[in-house]
């Protein structure tokens, strides 16, 4: 026996025999356990609940009223540049454009850092999202843009169909696009520094409006 076989022999000996194959339960929990997945309305309380534990607002409103909430809080956080992705309805900035001192830009072609850093708000959809977690998922899709122009303004103003909360991930992640690069986002940029010292605003928008459209 020469060396090489020695070694096998020994890591042979050292694997053992192959055991018997082992099944492994796949019955995975594909829905929130707080809520009954057939109840949108406590499904959509409960994203409601959990964006505002993370210090988001969350506003209800009707397909119709989408442009008149836009307006409103657009108008109270004293915006005057805002930005729009390719593909957002333009009806729903149509009544705050409206006014010779307010501004829209759009991020085609792409705006710079710098260009970025002058916009007030930017008013996006998303793809899906997550009652359990309170979480928005964008995917640049039509109305969603960019990632940059979602992170540098200060405000975020995202639309969400009521139709798109999902009570869990399992129930979202197959609806997802596996091409498409994601944004997660639950509730206002926030980080902690070494000191235990909440900062908003770091990595991302400091103020997220999460209109409901029901």
């Amino acid at each position: 026996m020469n060396a090489r076989e020695t070694i096998l022999r020994r890591v042979r000996e050292a694997i053992g025999e192959p055991g018997e194959p082992v099944t492994v339960p796949r019955g995975y929990l594909r829905t929130a356990p707080d809520v009954d997945p057939d109840d949108r309305a406590a499904i959509l309380e409960l994203f409601e609940q959990r964006l505002e534990r993370y210090g988001a607002q969350v506003l209800r409103t009707t397909p119709a009223g989408v442009a008149t909430v836009v307006d409103r809080e657009l108008r109270h956080a004293a915006a005057r540049v805002v930005l729009t992705p390719p593909g957002l309805p333009d009806i729903w900035t149509s009544l705050w454009a409206d006014r010779s001192e307010h501004r829209l830009v759009t991020d085609d072609p792409p705006l710079t850092t710098l260009e970025l850093d002058e916009v007030d708000a930017v008013v996006t959809t998303c793809a899906a999202a997550i009652a359990q977690s309170g979480t928005i998922i964008l995917d640049g899709d039509a109305g969603q843009g960019r990632r940059a122009p979602t992170l540098v303004p200060d405000r975020h103003v995202c639309v969400v169909h009521a139709e798109q909360v999902k009570s869990a991930l399992p129930e979202v992640v197959p609806r997802l696009d596996p091409r498409r690069p994601t944004t997660w986002i639950s509730g206002p940029s926030a980080t902690v520094d070494i000191e235990m010292t909440r900062v908003q605003g770091v990595h991302g928008p400091r103020r997220l409006i999460v209109i409901l459209v029901e």
